[in-house]
């Protein structure tokens, strides 16, 4: 009896944990989509103003920028998005797995958002310049200005002769990939062959690129944000969707171990019964 009664005291436990990791799966899922949503509705800005700064830099030959001068690399700055909590399967190690690989061996400066991020460079007693953005969930399209701008700063005044924006990008609720982009110094992409427009850009063609470069690289962080939004929920709803459907599958196993041990239990009191009456 003592062992039928912890088996179904352990059933009860992992009913109770199922009902977790099951409202855990859809609160991810509703986030999820809107994290999509957003995802979709911020490609178009940047997806612009990188056509803008493209024309920029292939329409004027004599054209000269900080931003576009590649430099000796001596210390690189890496902005890393991160989790803000767990359960969420290999979300954040894949990430920092990813980071350690193309750190290694190089001079960093780190600037970490989200809880996890800044936790785990923390850790490590890495150099980081600013924790100003400890949730993902609360950073903000102003706080990418910001950071866009304190990037920005740091390159021109050569604190930085390379900058990286790391995230995860959505592929699917199945897969999540994290990534790595260039920010600066600015490449830009190969001129087409078709004939070029001429634009006249007032007060210079040189000016209008600085101004929007800083517009653009906070519209390329907060299109990262999204899409490691909407990948640490993807890669929570599939967590809790593979725990869920493992309490359901130990609740059946318990369910069979404990009508093994009453059917045992049943039968050893009809023996007992019989053996009684026999004598």
């Amino acid at each position: 009896m003592a062992s039928m009664k912890s088996i179904k005291l352990r059933i009860k436990s992992v009913q109770s944990t199922m009902q977790i990791t099951r409202a855990m799966k859809l609160v991810a899922s509703s986030r999820l989509r809107k994290a999509q949503e957003r995802v979709e509705n911020c490609r178009p800005y940047h997806e612009v103003l990188a056509k803008t700064l493209n024309d920029i830099a292939n329409s004027n030959s004599d054209f000269d920028s900080a931003y576009l001068k590649k430099r000796e690399i001596k210390k690189r700055l890496y902005i890393v998005f991160g989790g803000d909590r767990g359960l969420a399967g290999g979300y954040n190690a894949n990430m920092f797995r990813m980071i350690e690989q193309e750190t290694k061996g190089k001079e960093c400066a780190f600037l970490p958002v989200g809880k996890k991020a800044l936790e785990y460079f923390r850790k490590r007693n890495r150099e980081i310049i600013s924790d100003a953005f400890p949730l993902v969930g609360e950073v903000s399209v102003s706080d990418c200005f910001e950071m866009s701008r304190l990037v920005c700063q740091g390159y021109k005044n050569g604190e930085y002769d390379e900058i990286h924006v790391a995230g995860t990008v959505f592929k699917s609720v199945l897969s999540q990939v994290p990534t790595t982009w260039q920010l600066l110094p600015f490449t830009p992409d190969p001129p087409s062959e078709e004939g070029r427009e001429v634009i006249m850009y007032e007060p210079s063609s040189e000016e209008t690129f600085n101004a929007i470069i800083p517009e653009y690289i906070a519209g390329i962080i907060f299109s990262v944000m999204c899409e490691s939004a909407a990948s640490e929920q993807g890669a929570r709803r599939m967590a809790m969707e593979n725990a869920t459907n493992n309490a359901a599958d130990m609740i059946d196993n318990l369910s069979l171990y404990y009508n093994r041990a009453r059917q045992a239990a049943i039968t050893q009191e009809i023996t007992e019964i019989v053996s009684g009456a026999g004598s």
